[in-house]
């Protein structure tokens, strides 16, 4: 059923400042949409936004038929986890935990590790990480660090994949396996991507591109 925006505004501070305004716009089941824009112009927040990570101040966001603003925060949680992706510009993987561990940590939360170990293992393979699976996150480079954390992403079988500049960490050798990863993910798994880039090219590997200047869609070609 994919993402319905209607009408979407974000206000933060008091007195309050305006961060979007009236955003509207749909992606459909199996897209792969780039949010652009300069600094500052409100993609992160969207991303936010759409993920149910952050609540708009108005308007609503519709994700598989129900209303994020209006579902409870336990409802959400478990939406979530089931069905949604994480991935950031830094990795955010857990120091103590080997490569295989980390990638599980979402499992952990529904008990579901057994049974998604061989996707996980799986998942580290195909990242090209299969002889580096017990190695802590020190002892990986920045890009294979990110492409375990989106193997983490992925562990659930999400339908949706939300990235926030996967790439603007990275060396451009790494951005690119990071990149051809993300868009594997949507061409060949059928997952909906919406990714937060502020880099020209990696924008355009998107089927479409959503472009914000000060809090507002000007292209959503």
């Amino acid at each position: 059923m994919g993402i319905v925006v209607t009408g979407v505004g974000k206000e933060i501070g008091d007195p309050p400042t305006r961060i979007l305004s009236d955003i509207a716009f749909r992606i459909d089941d199996g897209e792969f949409v780039a949010l652009t824009g300069r600094s500052g112009s409100g993609k992160s927040t969207l991303l936010y936004i759409l993920s149910s990570l952050d609540r708009a101040s108005s308007g609503l966001v519709h994700i598989d038929g129900f209303d994020v603003n209006h579902t409870k925060a336990e409802t959400l949680s478990h939406f979530r986890n089931q069905h949604m992706g994480f991935v950031f510009q830094f990795h955010y993987l857990i120091a103590e935990l080997t490569a295989f561990e980390n990638v599980l940590f979402p499992a952990r939360k529904t008990g579901a590790e057994r049974t998604q170990s061989a996707y996980a293992e799986a998942l580290l393979g195909r990242f090209g990480l299969g002889d580096k699976m017990q190695r802590l996150p020190r002892q990986l480079s920045g890009g294979e660090q990110q492409r375990v954390a989106i193997a983490r992403a992925l562990v659930m079988k999400p339908k949706y994949l939300f990235a926030d500049e996967p790439t603007g960490s990275l060396d451009s050798v790494s951005g690119e396996q990071v990149m051809d990863i993300i868009r594997d993910c949507n061409t060949q798994l059928g997952t909906t991507v919406i990714m937060v880039t502020h880099d020209p090219d990696f924008a355009r590997q998107a089927r479409r591109q959503i472009h914000l200047a000060d809090g507002k869609i000007v292209s959503a070609a």
